[in-house]
């Protein structure tokens, strides 16, 4: 279905288990370049197990991850990391580091010019909506939840990387603020084109975002297709989340 240069991203017959107990069972998932993924799943499902097999958080019990053509277990774990930016519903910004420094740390670890550095935080904080002037000088402790969601986007883009994962990374924020930044990803991702793994248990947020959609059920994926065809899957999760949406509506 794709070449190999299209794929960014590939899991072959995975299996993860933890003491006897799989928490993922035959896991066969091709994401090509530029797509926008949603996992899709109640809690315990196997989202974020299957996030961290890609940036090698975890390693497959059984079958690889081939992250760009090579598997997981054959890149050295901090260079493959530095080429895949990682948000998640935490943040985990450095609180003792300013904004400018929280965004820029990747780029410094890898030996960019300050100038270039410099340049680079402040064009990313202009993309995610934070005045440079304003905000590139603040700490953490300064700014509100959505601020320092756009700031964690920010740093998991600054050295450009071409995949990007992101863990429920909204789902503590307030309806209001939450669907501001679904906005302004959706303005990004247009602008790079970036491959995008998004975990989420929120049927509405999956709609809005994804390219396609995956949904996980107890640690199996059980569905795989574009939103349209998500509607028409005749599986019963599948059937249980569209109950959720429409109850919105």
């Amino acid at each position: 279905m794709f070449t190999e240069e299209e794929i960014a991203v590939q899991f072959q017959d995975v299996i993860y288990r933890i003491e006897r107990r799989n928490l993922l069972s035959n896991l066969n998932l091709t994401i090509p370049k530029g797509e926008v993924l949603v996992l899709l799943g109640r809690s315990g499902s196997g989202k974020t197990t299957t996030l961290k097999l890609i940036n090698h958080l975890l390693m497959p019990t059984e079958g690889q991850v081939l992250v760009q053509g090579r598997a997981t277990t054959d890149w050295n774990a901090i260079q493959l990391r530095r080429r895949i930016g990682y948000v998640i519903q935490e943040i985990g910004l450095f609180p003792h580091f300013s904004v400018e420094r929280n965004v820029g740390l990747v780029p410094s670890l890898e030996g960019w010019k300050p100038n270039t550095l410099k340049g680079r935080v402040n064009e990313l904080l202009n993309l995610v909506g934070l005045e440079p002037d304003l905000f590139a000088p603040r700490y953490p402790h300064q700014l509100s939840g959505g601020q320092k969601q756009r700031v964690g986007v920010a740093r998991a883009l600054a050295a450009d990387p071409p995949i990007l994962l992101m863990d429920e990374p909204f789902g503590a924020l307030d309806p209001i603020t939450r669907l501001e930044l679904q906005q302004q990803f959706r303005y990004l991702q247009t602008q790079l084109g970036k491959t995008v793994i998004f975990v989420t248990h929120d049927i509405q947020e999956a709609f809005l975002l994804a390219t396609r959609i995956g949904l996980m059920s107890e640690g199996e994926l059980v569905a795989l297709g574009t939103p349209e065809e998500f509607k028409r899957s005749q599986h019963p999760e599948a059937q249980r989340f569209m109950a959720c949406l429409e109850s919105y509506s």
